[in-house]
């Protein structure tokens, strides 16, 4: 029986870290290093929790599972379609896609200069390529795991080592307002911008479709091969998660805050290299933001072809680059005050579903997962409206009044108090796989 193992195996560990590895996951840990200051590395244990550690249970989750659509089917046949549904349009055309465009061209605006119409020329070529390559998703481990992970890490490795010879600040900055109390909450939240364990539930298809490309039939294997490559995936993360924290943290001591991690990041590379520093740090951003784009492509062309088998896998690949080119043009600050309240609200679902999945013994107790994950929707979703200025005031008011709910977790007592009616009402018919 073949095994995925040895060179193909991190190969693959390679490919879906590259896929993970994008826009969101370049800015965020600098940004958190430079507003968390001294409670940096409290900050980043959240942080490391929701963006490493629920993606990566995300993938073991759906790879067990048999896939999204079986593992959210848990809850209702419905729920699973409008879930993920939301799912793939989040990671899709409607905020991640573009994402990796908007991003990685505010770190060439310092060297080609900005204004829409280089904005939209930039977008043009690099969707273009994105749409080439992603066209063989078969073909991800030879083009992202090969060649571009290692050298994207090798120019990580290279503004890390800047930052540890030539340091620019004596120590971290100061804590601001909002990591000053619950630092590792916070961080933990930071962790939802990410996108990665709401990707992670999609991933794993393009995974296991590499790693059947590798010769490998037996279902059983590929499933472990694809949760190995998770936990190499994730390991990875851990380290430059950490290298871009530190560097962080250094940079908001010593420059004025910056409006994002983009801006955090632009400020060291350029007092660490000068004008080399912001090419090295341009360079970094597209094999990042093109990795993540290829892979986002690929699991998006891949699922609605499923849905819709009549039209092509490339149509759709060729649909979905020319829409997130056009969203993409509204620019990274307006992405992401539209991503924030679409992630709190589906962001608690995602992680209940990963959730349940761990607890052995749950088939019988068909109501767990339907009111587990169903109030959990109800509180997120409630507190997501509300922070976007549409709400009830009494049932907004009743939400808001939930424990935990100023740190952020409001959902965690809906889900315990789901949990435990699931098991309490259920009458144990067992439930279909």
């Amino acid at each position: 029986m073949q095994k995925l193992h040895g060179k193909n195996l991190l190969l693959v560990g390679f490919t879906l870290f590259s896929m993970f590895f994008g826009a969101g996951n370049l800015i965020f840990p600098p940004y958190l290093g430079a507003t968390s200051g001294t409670a940096a590395w409290p900050a980043f244990v959240g942080f490391a929790l929701s963006a490493i550690g629920l993606p990566v249970l995300g993938v073991i989750a759906v790879a067990r599972s048999g896939g999204l659509s079986t593992l959210a089917g848990r809850v209702h046949p419905r729920f699973a379609a409008v879930f993920t549904l939301l799912i793939y349009l989040s990671i899709g055309p409607c905020l991640a896609i573009p994402r990796t465009a908007s991003t990685s061209f505010e770190m060439f605006t310092p060297l080609i200069g900005g204004g829409p119409a280089r904005q939209a020329a930039y977008s043009a070529v690099f969707f273009a390529a994105a749409f080439l390559i992603a066209l063989r998703p078969d073909k991800l481990t030879d083009r992202l795991g090969k060649l571009l992970c290692p050298t994207l890490i090798a120019l990580i490795v290279l503004l890390f080592a800047g930052c540890l010879i030539h340091p620019v600040a004596d120590g971290y900055g100061t804590v601001q307002a909002n990591y000053a109390s619950l630092p590792v909450a916070a961080g933990f939240l930071s962790g939802y911008q990410t996108m990665d364990t709401i990707a992670a539930l999609n991933f794993g298809a393009i995974i296991a479709l590499n790693i059947r490309a590798k010769g490998i039939e037996d279902e059983r294997q590929v499933v472990r091969g694809t949760i190995r490559a998770g936990w190499i995936a994730g390991a990875v993360l851990l380290v430059i998660y950490a290298m871009l924290t530190h560097a962080g943290a250094l940079a908001g001591a010593a420059f004025p805050l910056g409006a994002s991690g983009a801006d955090t990041l632009s400020a060291l590379a350029y007092a660490l290299f000068g004008m080399p520093g912001r090419v090295l740090l341009a360079a970094i951003f597209l094999i990042a933001c093109l990795n993540t784009c290829i892979g986002l492509i690929s699991c998006v062309s891949d699922y609605f072809h499923g849905l819709f088998p009549r039209i092509s896998y490339r149509a759709f690949a060729a649909f979905f680059s020319l829409a997130s080119m056009v969203v993409s043009n509204i620019g990274l600050a307006g992405i992401i005050r539209l991503s924030t309240p679409v992630l709190n609200a589906i962001y608690p679902a995602a992680i209940v579903l990963i959730a349940l999945s761990f607890v052995p013994h749950l088939a019988p107790f068909r109501l767990v997962y339907p009111l587990a994950v169903g109030l959990t929707c109800v509180q997120s979703v409630t507190e997501a409206l509300a922070h976007s200025g549409l709400s009830i005031p009494v049932w907004t008011d009743a939400v808001a009044a939930l424990p935990l709910t100023g740190a952020g977790f409001g959902w965690v007592l809906p889900a315990l108090a789901g949990l435990l009616l699931g098991l309490l009402l259920s009458d144990r018919t067992p439930q279909a796989a």
